[in-house]
């Protein structure tokens, strides 16, 4: 059953233990390349000891003596754990839950397979795929021969991803247990991990008790690189190897399909919205739209917070500096704004494209045929997905705005017009309208690649908001609709740029319709 697994999720894990690893070496090179001289560095330190920034990154460890390699555990550690998190939650829901609802656990266990084999099967290759990732992080990080970066300390941050991957992996396990269907299981996963964070941010800056019932704090408590104590490591892997015991049990007592969390019982008839494919849509999806509307507002509120310590946060930040280029007759507050409302732009694009990749789930479970199979045509259907999802777009970059003004009213001395947030931010949405016509048309031409969109947004995401620190040619910003948005307020609006944007964006869409309309359904 491992090999099974590993056979069909090869490719995917291949892709998570590149890309977590890379980031993690290309990190600690340029930090060496940015901070060259202890000054640099404990110039920076000093930007650190806000309880903003020990809020958001986590608490500063080694910051009287700010090595490379307290910087990278400091300002990396937590993002990446966060996403090793994310990776373990989506493969253990894919092989336990979602194998289940599917109905494709129940032909496995018409063959000789025990019944506590899928679960054993899913949690042994997470553990095994997150030792591996650990070993060749430490690895990569010994080889980079960086002076304060040494054996034991490579082998703790190794560690400390590691662990955090098997434990989020555990718990997924027992809300694939506890929940009737994968979607339950993701909402859960995933509350449970926004939880850990906020627990850990509200310790981390204020009362430290907290930290210890997150088990990101447990991980950041290792103090990788400065103390490199392993007992946090030990205390995760404990509290893993008690929960995955749990959801053992669970598991063998249970009926297949069932879950020990009911689902709340429905309504006797459907109101009359949810009778229209449009409502329907917008109700398989309801759940996670509030999810991403709510973390949307608290990713503005947290770069909202660090607004009141801007101007010593980018005088003694040389990366942020080199991100960021002087503009004549604008404050440091407004040349910040376009950069932020870049990334709360990029991020909400991606429940955007969530909404539009629904419709491909909806194919591939066979649901679109009881909906097309009414009087309701295939263009229809895919216009009223294009709709929610360029609503969608409207409500998350509002809140996300909403977040960093409400955040900045409490830290800025002057005040922040939220018109000039809100246009700074909407200037964004032609660019989405065109990530949305390109994932309609990989829907409508190549359907089995259409998650190929989402290695389109990482690129957009990396060559808009980190090209000026890659100092990457302009010319590669160019080859994603982000790079044609105008930094508002530095800035003004090209009308010309931006209906040609639009334009592009609804060519795509039409052209992709035409195409979905005259496929086979896959």
């Amino acid at each position: 059953m491992s090999r099974f697994i590993l056979r069909r999720d090869r490719v995917r894990l291949f892709v998570w233990l590149f890309s977590i690893s890379a980031l993690t070496w290309l990190t600690a090179i340029s930090f060496t390349g940015l901070y060259q001289t202890e000054q640099e560095r404990q110039a920076i330190a000093e930007t650190m000891k806000n309880p903003a920034m020990s809020a958001m990154i986590g608490k500063g460890y080694g910051l009287d003596a700010y090595t490379t390699g307290a910087m990278l555990a400091h300002q990396m550690l937590l993002f990446t754990a966060v996403a090793v998190a994310i990776m373990s939650i989506l493969f253990v829901n894919r092989h336990t839950r979602a194998e289940e609802e599917d109905g494709r656990f129940e032909l496995l266990r018409a063959l000789p397979v025990g019944g506590l084999t899928n679960i054993g099967a899913t949690l042994l290759l997470n553990g095994a795929f997150n030792v591996l990732l650990a070993i060749v992080t430490a690895i990569g990080l010994l080889a980079l021969q960086i002076e304060s970066i040494d054996l034991v300390g490579s082998m703790l941050y190794g560690a400390a991803l590691g662990v955090t991957g098997i434990f989020f992996g555990v718990v997924t396990a027992l809300f694939a247990q506890l929940s009737e269907s994968a979607r339950g299981t993701i909402g859960l996963s995933f509350s449970i991990l926004g939880l850990a964070y906020l627990l850990r941010a509200v310790g981390d800056a204020g009362n430290a008790i907290l930290s210890w019932f997150s088990p990101l704090g447990w991980v950041l408590a290792a103090e990788v690189f400065v103390n490199n104590y392993w007992w946090p490591i030990v205390l995760t892997l404990a509290g893993a190897l008690v929960i995955a015991c749990i959801a053992f049990y669970l598991h063998a007592l249970r009926d297949l399909g069932a879950g020990y969390i009911r689902a709340r019982r429905g309504r006797k008839s459907a109101s009359v919205f949810l009778q229209t494919s449009f409502g329907l849509a917008f109700r398989l999806q309801r759940t996670a739209l509030y999810s991403w509307a709510i973390g949307m507002f608290v990713l503005g509120l947290s770069y909202g917070s660090v607004l009141g310590d801007l101007e010593s946060f980018f005088l003694e930040n040389e990366m942020l500096a080199q991100m960021l280029q002087p503009v004549e007759g604008f404050s440091l507050l407004e040349q910040f704004i376009p950069m932020l409302m870049s990334v709360i732009a990029m991020i909400g694009t991606i429940p955007v494209l969530m909404v539009m990749l629904k419709v491909r789930r909806e194919e591939k479970k066979g649901r679109l045929d009881a909906i097309l199979s009414r009087s309701v045509s295939r263009i229809r259907l895919l216009s009223e997905y294009v709709l929610l999802s360029f609503l969608t777009s409207i409500v998350m970059l509002g809140v996300g705005a909403l977040g960093l003004w409400s955040a900045s009213s409490a830290v800025l001395t002057e005040n922040l017009s939220i018109g000039l947030l809100l246009k700074a931010v909407y200037v964004n949405v032609p660019a989405i309208l065109v990530m949305i016509g390109m994932v309609v048309l990989l829907i409508g031409l190549l359907p089995s690649r259409s998650n190929a969109i989402w290695v389109y947004l990482i690129y957009s995401f990396i060559v808009v908001y980190m090209g000026g620190l890659l100092q990457f040619p302009d010319w590669l910003g160019k080859l994603s609709p982000f790079g044609y948005v105008p930094k508002v307020p530095i800035e003004q609006v090209n009308g010309t740029i931006a209906s040609l944007v639009v334009l592009l964006g609804i060519v795509l869409i039409a052209f992709g319709m035409k195409m979905f309309s005259k496929r086979d359904l896959q």
